[in-house]
Formats: structure tokens, C-alpha cells, sequence
């Protein structure tokens, strides 16, 4: 599924931007925290569609050798959004928690966003 990886890829250079426009506000503005919970959900973020990436390319293939289907990580991710908003609240001087939140929604909005530009470019 090399359009999958092609795919994640592309999510990945967005959400690197991003996070790097984080860094930036964190260490240039008076709202750290806010930054810094946004920088901790959309690394939780990342991790998640990373994890769920690489659990569809395993389904794909043990589908296709007729192996047995393990399911796709959902506690995994959900364990790791709980961490993130753990964090969050132990530490509210550093996190902000709706910060926090929204990066840990942040690579949905991506995903959105990368979908209907696709839908834009004339395909090859």
C-alpha cells in the first residue's frame, strides 16, 4: 500500500509544520502554555495516526496471507489521548487542557484539510 504511506507522509510534513509554528509561539509569545498543550496533543496526535498507519498495512497484509486480523490499536490511541490529557491536568502551570485537546484533534483537521485539496489537483 505504497498510496497509504504516500499518504501519511504528506500528513506528516503538515503536522511537523505545525508543530514547529508551536515551538515558535511557545518561545516568542506570553501564551506558553496554551502552545505547549497544543504541542503535546498534536504529538499524541501524531503518534495515533502513525500507530493506526502501520496497524492498517499489518491488517493488509494478514488479510491477503489469510492470517488472523488483530484489531487496529484503539486502546492504544485512546490510552495515549488519556495520557496526553493526564498531562494535562496534573500540570495546568505548563498545559493548557483545551490546548491540549485540540492538538489532540489536530491531525483530523489535517486529514480534512489534505483530502479536499487532493479533491482540488487534477489527478495524474
Amino acid at each position: 500500500m505504497p498510496e497509504l504511506q504516500e499518504l501519511f507522509n504528506r500528513h506528516r510534513k503538515y503536522i511537523l509544520f505545525l508543530l514547529s509554528f508551536y515551538v515558535l509561539g511557545w518561545g516568542f509569545t506570553s501564551y506558553q502554555s496554551i502552545f505547549l498543550g497544543l504541542i503535546l496533543g498534536t504529538s499524541i496526535s501524531l503518534f495515533s495516526h502513525w500507530l493506526i498507519m502501520r496497524r492498517t498495512l499489518r491488517f493488509g497484509d494478514a488479510v491477503v496471507s489469510g492470517q488472523k486480523v488483530r484489531s487496529l490499536g484503539t486502546f492504544s490511541r485512546m490510552a495515549g489521548a488519556a495520557f496526553a490529557a493526564i498531562i494535562a491536568i496534573k500540570y495546568p502551570e505548563y498545559f493548557h487542557i483545551l490546548s491540549t485537546v485540540i492538538g489532540l484533534m489536530t491531525i483530523y483537521i489535517v486529514i480534512m484539510i489534505d483530502y479536499f485539496i487532493q479533491q482540488l489537483q487534477p489527478h495524474k
